[in-house]
């Protein structure tokens, strides 16, 4: 098992008697079905539905007896994620902070987790990426300890996380310029089609029942050196997408999926920055079916 302090996450707490009703009302994952030591993956997002900011939910006890919340997020967002709520807020029994200077978030994973401190779920996003645990850096030495884990480098998570063929908002898509469906959200059960209104919620089921995503998120495979994160990645002169992060030659590529299919079917090679690439699951691309939130 191995352990590491991801020191680009920060935490954003939302508390009170309407902290559950509120977060439902404005994100793409149901919070109503969220209990203490349970996350989910969800994002909030434009009205015109694309993404402002991605995380990770988990419900924590609250001292005082009412719903407390923690949201693990990208963690040079986080102020910005927690001045957007407190401008949402209005007259909701709601307060909104951000606690990235006193806590952050370890990952755990690769291998079998036993019992895990508190503050800690599991990654709802794919079978094999772990656990987390909100805490400070300080205790990233006690915890490893606790669970038996090997601390490695941050690095060594971003290979782990990039094998699992999942994206990272800043490298693998853009903030502010992604749909969920992009970004595959709905495959990583970040998207209950199911749910009440949230802000972006036309705009998202409309491409869920159209069918209407051109773009998704690939794995590749690198023959060689991996391409700087947004170098076009070519089949032959035509672009198709856009290389994200990549790490033990295998990366994260945002893609066209009709013309990776059209550059399979003649057999044109794919490049980025002249080196060469493939998709790791071509089929996966073309007709995974759709998945919401387990």
């Amino acid at each position: 098992m191995k352990a590491t302090f991801l020191d680009d996450r920060g935490v954003v707490q939302v508390s009170g008697d309407d902290a559950r009703k509120f977060l439902n009302g404005l994100v793409t994952t149901d919070v109503t079905k969220l209990v203490p030591g349970d996350a989910r993956f969800g994002a909030l997002l434009t009205p015109q539905g694309k993404i402002i900011i991605d995380f990770l939910v988990t419900e924590v006890p609250a001292s005082d007896g009412g719903e407390r919340f923690l949201l693990d997020v990208p963690r040079a967002l986080a102020q910005a994620l927690t001045d957007k709520l407190n401008v949402y807020k209005l007259r909701a029994k709601v307060a909104v902070s951000n606690l990235s200077a006193e806590l952050g978030v370890i990952a755990v994973w690769d291998g079998a987790v036993g019992t895990m401190p508190e503050q800690s779920f599991t990654d709802p996003r794919h079978a094999r990426l772990g656990a987390r645990v909100i805490a400070s850096q300080d205790a990233l030495t006690t915890i490893a300890t606790q669970l038996g884990a090997e601390i490695v480098d941050a690095d060594a998570y971003e290979a782990h996380r990039i094998a699992c063929s999942v994206p990272r908002g800043g490298l693998d898509f853009m903030y502010g310029d992604a749909f969920p469906y992009e970004t595959n959200m709905d495959r990583l059960h970040g998207v209950d089609i199911g749910k009440g209104c949230y802000v972006g919620q036309e705009v998202v089921s409309r491409m869920h029942h159209r069918g209407t995503t051109r773009t998704r998120t690939a794995q590749v495979v690198l023959d060689g050196p991996s391409p700087e994160p947004g170098t076009p990645i070519l089949a032959g002169e035509k672009s198709i997408g856009t290389m994200g992060s990549a790490a033990q030659q295998k990366g994260i590529a945002l893609v066209r999926i009709d013309r990776v299919a059209e550059a399979m079917e003649a057999g044109t090679p794919l490049t980025a920055g002249g080196l060469t690439l493939r998709i790791a699951d071509p089929d996966a691309l073309q007709g995974a079916p759709k998945q919401t939130v387990a």
